[in-house]
């Protein structure tokens, strides 16, 4: 599929972006990729993964996404050597050949992911979007949500009109009334439904189980195995003190998103804590994702997700 065979074909402006301020050959560093919403960005505040890496003579460089795909196209061209995105972009950077490997997840968050219309809307029900504009982040993981809802309702996904755009960008059509419906993901979601009084047809719920993937370069991670546990151990310290700290972790993260505080709050009631290894059922639904992208003609070829999780304690 296109979107696959050109997953890096376009990324030299990444690499320029991102070889800036690179650190020396002699330096020992970790190249860790994040979004502006999530715990990486969290953690990067605290200071608390330079902490616990300092005894092993690691340093930090934080490299800044708009999203999954682009995150996951940095890992594989070796731009960076951690990350984190959602449940599709994994797949379609596997499809391509990138070289990572899944080291960790944090649980499903289904209700953190839906498909909006705006609140005057006709369409009542998923079914109602035949025929309809949808916009969505293409390879995102909205996008396996919008499949899979599709399919519940009995709409062929070639019925639909998709519109594959970012997120602001996707908002801006959404508001205009250049598209019927928007698939998208929390703080964004949030933000929508309290500014706009988006209606949900569908969230996550029954559909799709939004895991939250931690990925590692395939070659960093063997090579380096204590600084992956380091990293690991820094996130679920943060899962602690985040779990039951919804208004400190919104004022937290409101400069960087430009989302108030507020609207925060109601996108990480949805949020899950408490990041672990891969468990058999994880990779089991993962490969299901691979499995429905494939038979829609979305991905070159099969993939094996098996192949690519670090096994606990390697």
């Amino acid at each position: 599929m296109m979107y696959a065979r050109r997953l890096f074909g376009a990324v030299a402006a990444v690499v320029v972006l991102l070889g800036a301020g690179t650190a020396t050959a002699q330096d020992k560093v970790i190249r860790v990729g994040f979004q502006k919403y999530g715990n990486l960005i969290l953690l990067k505040g605290k200071g608390w993964l330079e902490n616990k890496l300092r005894p092993l003579g690691y340093t930090v460089e934080w490299k800044e996404f708009p999203s999954g795909p682009p995150l996951l196209e940095a890992l594989g061209i070796g731009a960076i050597d951690f990350g984190h995105a959602g449940e599709t972009p994994p797949i379609f950077a596997q499809a391509a050949g990138a070289p990572f490997i899944y080291v960790a997840h944090e649980p499903p968050a289904p209700e953190g992911e839906a498909i909006l219309v705006p609140k005057d809307s006709a369409i009542r029900t998923v079914a109602d979007l035949k025929g309809k504009k949808v916009a969505l982040n293409k390879g995102s993981n909205v996008h396996y949500l919008l499949v899979r809802a599709l399919e519940n309702a009995g709409v062929k996904y070639a019925d639909i009109q998709t519109v594959f755009l970012a997120p602001a960008d996707a908002r801006a059509a959404f508001e205009r009334g250049s598209v019927d419906a928007w698939v998208i993901w929390d703080p964004f979601q949030a933000a929508a439904e309290v500014s706009t009084g988006a209606r949900t047809l569908a969230t996550g719920k029954g559909l799709a189980p939004n895991h939250q993937f931690y990925l590692a370069s395939r070659t960093f991670a063997e090579a380096n195995p204590k600084v992956i546990d380091a990293v690991i151990a820094s996130i679920a310290e943060l899962d602690d003190w985040a779990r039951d700290k919804v208004g400190a972790v919104a004022e937290e993260l409101s400069p960087g998103t430009g989302i108030p505080a507020p609207v925060l709050e109601i996108a990480l009631r949805r949020q899950t804590y408490g990041i672990r290894s891969l468990a058999d059922h994880v990779v089991a639904e993962q490969q299901r994702i691979a499995d429905t992208f494939l038979a829609l003609g979305l991905l070159p070829g099969p993939i094996v997700v098996s192949t690519i999780v670090r096994k606990s304690g390697s």
